[in-house]
């Protein structure tokens, strides 16, 4: 008869216990399950598992903890399967994961889910991470003297010498999969694996330019700060050289034997940035962006686990990586809104490294020309080190900023005479001009000019507010950039059926067709997403164009860490709208567009000019910034958030619900803040129910409730005590329904 559940275990023996697993369901509890039979005594924390769960399937766990067995340890259902022989999530990582579970609200097994690559979400194993090198063969020595010219002959030269590691051939050899393939198939070449480097040499990189005093301060901070965490914002104008600051700092914790872990904004500047850091750092520096394959992620990720990848070059999910011997982490362009996670687990990239920074005992250095008013807050009030570049780095010289006034002039898809006379005066000085212009597609509305008909989204549109479908292909395909819906252009109006449908306003597209009939001579290049979902395509692009005369069409893709160095022209258009933006965020951000857009000119030796075309040339913000740069409006901009209670001066949470009747959502809504009402007492204010700023979108009507407080603590104490209640409630079922703690967007 077996022992009851508390007499303890006879001497020598641990008493049994159930494994705690977390599995990636929204459900904010853990499982308890048998272990697995004949696992070793100690419970495998940091392990994935392959458990039942259900009636009926199997899930990807990860053990987190024990239990007590309970007197009913017959009913627990056991682990079927131990995945791993050593944690892959423990210590820091594991810790810090836990933090992020609680600091956002959300059920720990999903957390989880989100920092593994998809194979290993899936079950699969740890990949192969060894490096691998071709040689010549006894036979490819042969034949070599014998090859025709190209790409295999080169490649083949590169290999006479000595073994190279693939890294080193895709840094260095364009096309050399190909070429590889073609002397493969011939028995040229052979495959050999080669030892792991975890100690690197340096010596193999090329040197960088003297840094300026500025420059070599911020250096040293960085290096004296060593092994322990101190966050420090890195404030410097555009092209001031902050990137030749980071290859410092990573060149010194390289030499310290450390890893050191690069976020960036946008998959577009990856390629860019890893090309510079492989030729400056003479190693191979690794990946890891939603445009690589899943076994390319996750052979990144299992390097970093194992300490194989000493730096690595990413975007936000980059930040879940394991970084046993981490030395230093950096956030370039930390101000940017891509660095949060909009849907999911909704995290801060830029806000997760700072945590994590802190609990590996790391440097965090967080980097733009542009601050967040977050994050420069911060450094205003000493939480973080505040380094300083004020000046371009070599004999780069600030563009000159000029305002045109387009009221009352003749636009031409929506570019005024004086921008067109300017950008030709340029290309006919052999210059580069990039005309900016926020909008992708052809044009932003389809409208009847004989009746007033616009085309809207079915799915996003209400009765009181229409959501207009944008005009791409040239004016031949209708899309909704909010729910994806797309269908092709009328041939005559649905309302009057007359013929005068007519696009109106001006996109990216629109643009390019109207510079190329302009300029039919010269390379016209438009980049936005629709010309760069091609992997690299971006690089490949930028690459084509050179620096011959040319224009460049873009979004705010364009925007961020390109160097373009003939590019001395700036042209941007379309900045009305997001002058009268009702998001409190909203002159911040255009603050930083403008900033960030305005500083791809002039970064070389040739002086560059910013022209800014507005409907409001004597707007406040334009004012600001045109006498006082980004400090005197972040300055002015901070005391209106004080003013008004906004971040950085409160904490915000956003609950958001979406329900096919509206009323349902404002049902749950009204519950949830019956639940929260009164659990900070008067710290925290709730506001709504209300309609979202878009109130329908693909087919859901949307409501959200927003939570303020001016200290952290009450807001996550109500949202502890109150979210068990909430998510009981009868309407939860009713509707989706998310919360978003620090939103970025109160859309």
């Amino acid at each position: 008869m077996p022992p009851a559940r508390d007499t303890p275990p006879p001497a020598g023996r641990a008493a049994p216990v159930t494994w705690q697993v977390a599995v990636p369901v929204p459900l904010p509890r853990l499982f308890d399950y048998a272990p697995l039979a004949g696992a070793p005594p100690t419970v495998p924390v940091g392990c994935r598992v392959r458990v039942a769960f259900g009636t009926s399937g199997e899930r990807i766990g990860v053990v987190v903890g024990s239990a007590p067995m309970p007197a009913d340890a017959d009913t627990l259902k056991p682990v079927a399967a131990l995945l791993d022989h050593a944690p892959l999530l423990h210590g820091e990582l594991l810790d810090s994961l836990r933090w992020l579970a609680r600091y956002s609200h959300a059920p720990l097994g999903e957390v989880l889910a989100t920092a593994l690559p998809g194979p290993l979400r899936h079950g699969e194993p740890l990949p192969d991470t060894r490096r691998w090198g071709w040689r010549l063969t006894r036979a490819g020595a042969t034949a070599l003297g014998g090859m025709r010219a190209g790409r295999p002959r080169q490649l083949a030269e590169a290999l006479q010498a000595a073994t190279v590691d693939e890294a080193t051939l895709a840094a260095h050899h364009e096309g050399w999969r190909a070429a590889l393939r073609s002397l493969d198939g011939r028995g040229l070449v052979e495959r050999v694996g080669l030892e792991a480097v975890t100690a690197v040499d340096l010596s193999a990189g090329t040197a960088g330019p003297t840094p300026n005093d500025e420059q070599q301060v911020a250096i040293d901070a960085i290096a004296d700060a060593g092994d322990g965490f101190a966050p420090m914002l890195l404030d410097g104008v555009t092209g001031s050289g902050k990137t030749e600051v980071y290859l410092r700092a990573i060149a010194d914790c390289l030499a310290r034997g450390r890893q050191a872990l690069v976020l960036v904004p946008e998959i577009g500047l990856t390629p860019q940035t890893l090309a510079r850091f492989r030729e400056r750092l003479g190693i191979p520096v690794h990946a890891l962006h939603s445009g690589l394959s899943d076994g390319e992620r996750v052979r990144t990720w299992t390097a970093c686990l194992r300490g194989q990848a000493r730096v690595v070059v990413g975007t936000r999910s980059a930040v879940f990586l394991p970084l046993p011997e981490a030395g230093l982490i950096v956030v370039d362009e930390e101000h940017d809104g891509s660095f949060k996670q909009l849907d999911g687990i909704r995290y801060h990239a830029r806000d997760f490294a700072l945590v994590r920074g802190k609990a590996l005992g790391v440097p965090v250095v967080l980097g733009s020309a542009t601050p967040s008013l977050e994050s420069l807050h911060n450094a205003i009030t000493g939480r973080y080190a505040h380094l300083r570049l004020s000046r371009r780095a070599g004999h780069a010289r600030p563009p000159r900023v000029r305002v045109v006034d387009i009221r009352k002039r003749p636009l031409q898809a929506g570019l005024s005479p004086a921008l067109l006379a300017d950008l030709q005066q340029v290309l006919d000085a052999g210059g580069q001009a990039l005309v900016f212009k926020n909008r992708r597609g052809y044009a932003p509305v389809l409208l009847c000019h004989d009746c007033g008909w616009a085309a809207h989204c079915t799915r996003c549109s209400t009765p009181e507010r229409g959501t207009p479908m944008t005009v791409h292909g040239g004016g031949r395909r209708l899309q909704c950039h909010h729910c994806g819906a797309r269908r092709p252009v009328p041939n005559a109006c649905p309302d009057c059926g007359g013929l005068a449908l007519q696009p109106q306003g001006a996109g990216t597209e629109r643009i390019e067709e109207a510079l190329a009939g302009r300029f039919p001579d010269l390379p016209v290049l438009r980049i936005d997403r629709g010309t760069t979902q091609r992997r690299d395509a971006l690089e490949q692009a930028l690459a084509g164009f050179g620096d011959a005369p040319g224009i460049l069409v873009g979004t705010q893709m364009l925007a961020k860490g390109h160097d373009l160095p003939n590019l001395t022209r700036v042209a941007v258009v379309g900045i009305d709208e997001g002058l009268f933006s009702a998001d409190f965020r909203a002159p911040e951000k255009l603050a930083q567009l403008l900033i960030q857009v305005a500083g791809r000119a002039g970064r070389a030796e040739k002086p560059g000019e910013v022209l800014l075309q507005t409907h409001h040339p004597d707007h406040p913000l334009l004012s600001t910034l045109l006498s006082g740069g980004y400090p005197a409006f972040a300055a002015e901009e901070l005391e209106h958030r004080e003013a008004a209670g906004f971040p950085p001066f409160a904490h915000l949470a956003l609950m958001r619900a979406e329900a096919r009747q509206l009323d349902v959502a404002h049902a749950f809504l009204r519950d949830a803040r019956e639940a929260l009402a009164g659990l900070a007492g008067d710290a925290l204010e709730l506001s709504g129910p209300l309609p979202a700023p878009m109130p329908r979108r693909a087919g859901f009507q949307r409501a959200q409730l927003l939570l303020s407080c001016t200290t952290r603590g009450p807001l996550h104490a109500a949202l502890d005590a109150a979210l068990p209640a909430i998510r009981a409630l009868p309407d939860a079922r009713r509707v989706r329904w998310s919360l978003d703690v620090d939103p970025v967007d109160l859309y």
